[in-house]
């Protein structure tokens, strides 16, 4: 017996569907994730700041040279 032979059908008129994203999705994700990461960023530089800036005039107050008080 003869093996029969495979037919492709091909459809007039549809298009394939894409599985991937546009490019400008791509890029919008990409710069929404940045803007994220700069303004968390921001946030802990503000943070660190406002900590430092809070240690040092506790430290200027504690260490602060003023009138010794006189032995006797």
């Amino acid at each position: 017996m003869k093996e029969k032979a495979k037919i492709k059908v091909i459809k007039k008129g549809v298009k394939p569907v894409r599985s991937s994203q546009p490019k400008d999705e791509v890029r919008t994700k990409r710069v929404a994730a940045r803007e994220m990461v700069s303004t968390v960023s921001n946030w802990v530089s503000d943070f660190q700041s406002k900590k430092s800036e809070g240690t040092k005039l506790t430290f200027d107050k504690l260490f602060r040279q003023g009138p010794q008080p006189t032995e006797s």
